[in-house]
């Protein structure tokens, strides 16, 4: 396992950035040109985030991943919540299949930590893991039409609504795909290194569902382009006030690190700070389970960790 640089996984000295107020005031906008320039403000607070190797930019990475997963149920049809998903990813046997939640889960997880990139391959295992499926050539084809919505150079909210349009036309039961994608054209867009789990969040939200929230606007519908961008100064606002709440518990975290005497304490330490939570009877090389257990009370009493599952047995952790 990976060792822990403490130096380098310290929090950047100044606070995670914010959307402006303006940008979120009433919750919406007036006119498609309004909703467009919000949307550009909020991604512009959000860039250095994107691209920012802060130390615990894993572990919000990942939670912005849990949070785009538990929406997807939703629209799955299923009833996961966050709790369920994270004792199926994390309370799993190593290499074990964690069901279909979980799978989606993964998928939204692979999303967070590998570049934007879209190829036959990548995109066979992804429906694979969103429960679709979909034949070779039609994926090479979907492949092309990325390259295109990306190549037109439209601003990156549009360009993402319209590869969601895009898919959705394809095939009307792949709206799942069609949200996940639209994250990953966002950030080929805008250049990011990364995605960011963003716009599955807010799907069942208020921007999509105009000024007397009635019926949900899908992927193509009239306003979507519209709703696209409203939802991106929600999803951006939310990203950068979990950016500060992870970053302040990444800072207790590395405060009380020089207080652990557990041998294997780093190793726990690099995890919390890149998964969103870490099973409490975590073993490694360095580390037993009763060992582990010891570290992780140790690491409650000095305020560094939450207990997530709120059971007595079979605990995460996390930031």
């Amino acid at each position: 396992m990976i060792r822990l640089d403490l130096a380098a996984a310290s929090p950047a000295p100044t606070a995670p950035p914010t959307v402006p107020v303006w940008a979120l005031a009433g919750g919406g906008a007036s006119s498609d040109a309004d909703a467009a320039f919000q949307a550009g403000a909020a991604l512009a607070a959000l860039d250095g985030l994107a691209r920012a190797h802060t130390g615990w930019a894993g572990a919000w990475r990942q939670r912005l991943a849990l949070n785009c997963a538990a929406a997807s149920m939703r629209l799955a049809g299923r009833a996961e919540d966050e709790a369920a998903l994270r004792d199926a990813w994390h309370l799993r046997p190593p290499g074990a299949d964690p069901g279909p939640a979980g799978a989606v889960l993964g998928a939204w997880r692979q999303l967070a930590v590998q570049p934007p990139a879209a190829s036959a391959d990548r995109l066979e295992k992804i429906v694979d893991q969103l429960g679709l499926h979909w034949d070779g050539a039609a994926l090479a084809d979907l492949c092309t039409v990325i390259k295109e919505v990306v190549g037109s150079r439209r601003p990156a909210p549009f360009a993402a609504a319209t590869i969601a349009a895009r898919v959705v036309a394809m095939r009307p039961d792949a709206e799942l795909l069609a949200w996940w994608l639209a994250d990953l054209v966002l950030a080929q867009s805008l250049r990011w290194p990364r995605p960011l789990p963003l716009l599955m969040a807010p799907a069942f939200g208020p921007a999509f569902r105009g000024e007397a929230g009635g019926k949900r606007t899908r992927p193509g519908e009239k306003g979507f382009e519209r709703a696209v961008c409203v939802a991106l100064v929600q999803a951006a606002a939310e990203a950068c006030r979990l950016a500060a709440e992870v970053s302040r518990r990444a800072e207790k975290l590395l405060a009380a690190a020089p207080k652990l005497r557990a041998k294997g304490a780093s190793d726990v330490i690099f995890l919390l700070l890149n998964e969103d939570a870490v099973s409490g009877s975590l073993t490694t090389k360095n580390l037993s389970r009763f060992a582990a257990r010891r570290l992780f009370g140790r690491l409650q009493q000095l305020d560094a960790v939450r207990e997530l599952s709120g059971r007595t047995t079979f605990r995460l952790f996390g930031l």
